[in-house]
């Protein structure tokens, strides 16, 4: 995003806010004391002071008496993945000079402010405090971000001889994606229960894969559907570079907007450039493009070694050379979030979902021993991989033993099924994920995350979602987990029998 004109752009212009009413000259904050009714006291007052107007640029770290005028481009939630608590609301602002800057209000005062506010409204914030950008949060060029302290009080500006600028976005290429990529976190949302993923073609006539999340994606969705599915032009704000199974793809954040065909000028110009070169987007071959590296096991065992390497996906081709028997090939899971369930006096217990009664389901944690040329090492398949290795879910396969053996306690280990010591001498592809404890040699034991038959097109469901960052992580964190403690010799409370609470 550009450092002077990224904004919040509608099919229609942006009005300036400030003569609709009595609003215009409502202050909203909780300094001083006014004639309102009792339910606003401390929230909304009537002021004349303004101090020195300070530019974005002018604003520095500690706190500021003056005043800062801006346009409201962007808001978004921001929330902790594991507490699921709301830590701030984080904003786009740009002033009169062009800059954007970022700015948020911390969790106990979005109650006093969030409802007054408009994206695409003008504003004047009085009293405030420069606080450092973190890194990882980070979606404006300034290092400095302007923080809602508790003495602010922000109020529609009515100075409507103040001109805002248009609109700008920086458009990135290959190259600076890729370096940038896996340089900065994400802004974590709660859910991921939507995800949409497209083969995207750049200017420079390359492909990528950009995944679009839950507000982004259905965002977008909206808008391709309205457009009777005819859009070809699309444009994404705030995206994050990432490496999935190898292959530089983008991934959107919670801040991401998404624009198609005619929204704004940028992709409007694009549009016309691209109706005029009909032959671009025929002359690219995505599925070449985009075709992630064959891994062999030795190269998995030396990227393992290597001191740069971070958490990263493969593709492999390999052989499977048999299943680890004498040890639990399954766990019990939370239904919802598929965490590690954890049993309590007289009911299962989800720490992840914070809740005291879950109904518990058998998810797959099946050791497997595979080979290629000249190597060979152990697969942890999870959840959904178990089932696309043997075609059966692992919740079938418990309760059909327990059917079949009826006489059998809760504390049974239940044998491997035959479903998958079928799979023994099967040549398959798995997409494999490299996780902390390998990088630090502790374990050569590699999670998989997708099996695929060996003549499959590329798969384009879950590939294991962001390296770290992605919010619908709980099940690579147990993955984690689970194969330290495999490796560690414990055995699993997945290889008793499911219970619900």
């Amino acid at each position: 995003m550009k450092s002077k004109g990224v904004a919040d752009v509608s099919s229609s212009p942006i009005k300036l806010i400030g003569k609709t009413g009595a609003s215009s000259s409502l202050n909203i904050g909780v300094r001083g004391k006014a004639s309102v009714s009792s339910s606003a006291k401390g929230k909304a007052i009537v002021s004349d002071n303004v101090g020195d107007v300070v530019t974005f640029k002018g604003v520095t770290f500690g706190p500021h008496e003056g005043e800062v005028q801006f346009r409201l481009i962007h808001f978004w939630e921001v929330w902790n993945a594991q507490t699921k608590v709301l830590i701030d609301l984080e904003m786009l602002l740009i002033d009169e000079e062009e800059t954007v800057i970022q700015s948020f209000i911390p969790h106990g005062r979005i109650e006093t402010y969030l409802r007054h506010m408009k994206a695409g409204a003008t504003y004047r914030l009085n009293k405030f405090y420069g606080s450092k950008s973190k890194t990882i949060y980070r979606v404006a060029e300034p290092s400095v971000t302007i923080s809602f302290s508790g003495n602010s009080v922000i109020s529609v500006l009515e100075d409507s001889s103040i001109r805002f600028p248009e609109d700008w976005f920086r458009i990135h290429g290959y190259k600076e994606f890729e370096a940038a990529c896996d340089l900065r976190g994400d802004l974590y949302e709660i859910a991921a229960s939507r995800r949409v993923e497209l083969h995207v073609q750049t200017h420079e006539d390359l492909v990528l894969k950009l995944y679009l999340w839950d507000k982004v994606a259905f965002e977008f969705c909206e808008k391709f559907k309205a457009s009777g599915g005819t859009a070809r032009v699309i444009l994404v704000t705030t995206l994050n570079p990432k490496r999935f199974v190898g292959v530089l793809s983008l991934s959107s954040m919670t801040p991401s907007r998404v624009f198609l065909d005619s929204d704004v000028q940028e992709t409007r110009l694009y549009l016309s450039w691209l109706n005029s070169k009909l032959d671009v987007a025929n002359r690219v071959n995505a599925k070449v493009v985009t075709k992630p590296e064959t891994a062999t096991l030795g190269k998995l065992f030396s990227y393992m070694k290597q001191a740069p390497a971070k958490v990263a996906w493969f593709e492999c081709i390999k052989t499977i050379d048999d299943v680890v028997h004498g040890s639990g090939w399954y766990y019990i899971g939370c239904g919802v979030c598929h965490t590690k369930a954890t049993k309590g006096p007289t009911t299962l217990l989800c720490k992840k979902c914070g809740k005291s009664e879950i109904v518990g389901v058998a998810q797959y944690l099946s050791k497997l021993s595979v080979y290629d040329h000249n190597d060979q090492a152990v697969f942890v398949v999870l959840g959904d991989a178990g089932e696309e290795l043997t075609g059966k879910k692992a919740a079938e396969l418990v309760e059909s033993y327990y059917q079949a053996n009826d006489s059998v306690g809760e504390d049974h280990i239940v044998p491997v099924p035959q479903a998958m010591i079928d799979t023994i001498g099967q040549t398959r592809k798995f997409i494999v994920k490299v996780l902390n404890h390998n990088l630090t040699a502790k374990s050569q034991t590699l999670t998989v995350t997708k099996v695929l038959p060996l003549e499959a097109p590329e798969p384009e469901g879950n590939l294991g979602e962001n390296v770290d960052e992605e919010p619908d992580n709980e099940r690579e964190d147990h993955a984690d987990e689970s194969v330290k403690r495999g490796d560690d010799g414990i055995e699993s409370e997945g290889a008793k029998r499911a219970k619900s609470g």
